[in-house]
């Protein structure tokens, strides 16, 4: 019965199903060519599926200590006066108050931490090749010796290494959609601890993130595919960032100085994955590398319910991993493929393309927080259930 697995990437979907794949009894390694964990990258949601998920691990407390406080979204022109908010509790739908947003690196480091015990990280290192057959999986490593296993995990984001060598360039799957995103760590106070700002102007976006006293930066902006595009080349993703944003209004001059001199940037295209099938023999991929959502869709909740459920498949059936990975696959599809399709109306609400686009943005703004207590009264009154709610709705004019 094979159980000694490889996953590649210690991100939110490798450390989930390293945890879980580690408490069902296989001998799990995680390799991660990172040398340690980043702490850049923008806060993330933990909700819907993902809440059973964490509380199942027991770290929903440790997530709820290092959680964010802000509860609203506050748009600000170039004099940073506030033109107008929205309540982030807008945006709950069915999560409720379950769910938490935290840094993603306080979220990574959490579900690391989870497994530490039983799994071993590898930091520092990479897969360079893989060869597959009916039996198990031959790795070879850029520092370690190279080892068999009986399954390979890609976990390893939107350049996916384990996706490259199993399906082939990354060109052939990942659609652009016209935009990129840059965020850095601050890690000093900005501003209100309970407000996330934002300053638009015509196709681009700044906003900074309180994060419990460590703001964090981001950098959101509309522009055609960067030629020669290296996702590993620092010096070329600030030079990007700043071409983007020539206007001096807000805190920009601030920030872009701050930029200039960092080296703990995040940088990327928004993109999505088009990928025909998630695995292939005994070799799966899951989160980012399988179906990228980018900035613009519940990456790291469908990250934990992926690794989840893929560690369920092969816990299910350890001797038939390939089976065991395609069922992973069927029953998590549908869910990813439903945030995948959420992407426009974010990128209307954060990043309008005109300035009447953004008045009219600020416009729709004002009277969100009308409309979000109508839905709660209406909720109250059909008692909590969705389709009473939307009848409720219906009926206040």
């Amino acid at each position: 019965m094979g159980k000694k697995v490889l996953i590649s990437g210690a991100g939110v979907a490798g450390a989930t199903a390293a945890h879980w794949l580690a408490r069902a009894g296989f001998e799990v390694t995680v390799v991660e060519r990172a040398t340690g964990a980043r702490s850049s990258g923008s806060p993330v949601d933990v909700k819907g599926p993902a809440v059973d998920v964490v509380e199942k691990m027991g770290v929903m407390a440790r997530l709820r200590e290092v959680a964010s406080p802000a509860d609203r979204m506050t748009f600000v022109d170039a004099k940073g006066r506030r033109l107008a908010g929205i309540p982030l509790r807008a945006f709950a739908g069915e999560a409720g108050t379950r769910g938490v947003e935290v840094a993603r690196a306080d979220l990574a480091a959490i579900l690391v931490d989870a497994g530490r015990d039983s799994v071993e990280y590898r930091w520092g290192d990479t897969i360079t090749d893989l060869v597959h057959d009916d039996a198990g999986v031959d790795v070879t490593f850029a520092a370690a010796p190279p080892s068999r296993f009986d399954a390979v995990i890609g976990a390893d984001g939107l350049h996916s290494t384990v996706r490259h060598l199993t399906f082939g360039p990354e060109g052939s799957f990942i659609r652009h959609t016209g935009m990129y995103v840059a965020t850095m760590p601050i890690d000093e106070p900005m501003g209100d601890d309970t407000e996330v700002l934002i300053h638009n102007t015509p196709g681009r976006a700044v906003a900074v993130h309180p994060n419990r006293g460590r703001a964090i930066a981001a950098f959101i902006f509309r522009r055609p595919e960067v030629p020669g595009y290296d996702h590993r080349d620092l010096d070329q993703h600030k030079r990007v960032v700043v071409e983007a944003f020539p206007d001096t209004g807000w805190l920009l001059p601030n920030l872009l100085d701050r930029l200039r001199e960092t080296d703990d940037l995040y940088f990327d295209s928004i993109s999505r994955m088009r990928l025909p099938r998630w695995s292939d023999g005994r070799v799966g991929l899951v989160g980012d590398a399988a179906a990228a959502v980018s900035l613009f869709g519940d990456g790291s909740t469908l990250a934990i319910a992926g690794g989840y459920r893929l560690a369920e498949e092969l816990s299910g059936s350890p001797s038939q991993v390939a089976a065991a990975l395609r069922r992973y696959e069927t029953r998590h599809r549908p869910l990813v493929r439903s945030k995948q399709q959420a992407f426009r109306v974010a990128r209307a609400l954060l990043l309008p393309a005109t300035g009447p686009g953004i008045a009219l943005r600020n416009a729709v703004a004002r009277v969100t927080p009308v409309l979000a207590g109508l839905t709660r009264e209406g909720g109250r009154r059909a008692r909590g259930s969705a389709a009473g709610t939307g009848r409720a709705a219906n009926r206040v004019r």
